[in-house]
């Protein structure tokens, strides 16, 4: 792995994607897994993408640390605890295919729904704690399987119609609640070994600059436009991981 310059040209770029993503855009996110997945496992790519996800936590929670809807953190966080477990007891059992088709199925189903649904329906899930609950969960699920909770995290947050800023600081805050969560089953499953672990001390100095660049984007950004991105992202996201799984 160490030795094949594909590899590092896919990680690089995954870690500044997921730099990115992390600086409030965070429908890039779901592309990371799968470009390092050109080159070696799914599991092995989650696994070495883990730790500098936690650090790029540290360096967008700072700068975001005013700027996030602490009720809505608070609401899906448990679930989403309750998602990591699931997806710990089902880790032997979940196939990568299996992950890319539920994630690619709301990734989809979200932007086309906002696009051509009702606004009563969109209401609906805004004043619905249960979709709430339910979409933490389906987050902490799939983002403990393959760091993929973007698309039912922003189900539910982005019909709440917050500022872009105070959204993309909430999601920062929720995946730095659950990332660092899934520290305990990722140790347990023997996920963090020392090869993964030394790869991704390697990527870590590039972590930071990825980060640094979404937020710099996020603040220049207009609400409208940024949500435009957002739908399309998510949508062309949930795309590729349905042709990954069929093909």
């Amino acid at each position: 792995m160490l030795e094949n310059p594909l590899f590092w040209v896919s990680a690089i770029s995954a870690v500044i994607i997921t730099g990115i993503s992390k600086g409030g855009f965070g429908g890039l996110a779901l592309f990371a897994v799968p470009l390092m997945a050109l080159t070696i496992s799914p599991i092995q790519a989650a696994s070495i993408m883990l730790p500098i996800l936690i650090v790029m936590d540290w360096v967008s929670g700072w700068s975001y640390r005013k700027s996030f809807d602490k009720a809505l953190v608070l609401q899906m966080v448990p679930a989403a605890v309750f998602g990591i477990g699931v997806g710990w007891a089902l880790a032997g059992f979940v196939t990568d295919n299996a992950v890319r088709i539920i994630v690619g199925l709301i990734a989809i189903g979200f932007p086309l729904y906002n696009w051509f649904g009702s606004k009563s329906g969109l209401d609906a899930i805004k004043d619905s704690k249960v979709a709430g609950h339910i979409a933490g969960g389906l987050a902490g699920f799939t983002s403990f399987i393959a760091h993929a909770g973007g698309p039912p995290f922003q189900a539910y947050a982005i019909p709440q119609g917050l500022p872009h800023r105070i959204y993309a600081g909430s999601a920062v805050m929720f995946f730095f609640i659950i990332n660092a969560v899934k520290i305990i089953p990722y140790a347990a499953l023997g996920q963090l070994d020392m090869t993964n672990l030394t790869t991704s001390a390697m990527l870590l100095p590039i972590a930071p600059i990825g980060v640094l660049m979404g937020v710099w984007l996020v603040k220049r950004i207009d609400g409208t436009v940024f949500y435009r991105i957002m739908y399309g992202l998510i949508f062309l996201t949930g795309l590729k991981l349905l042709w990954d799984a069929f093909l």
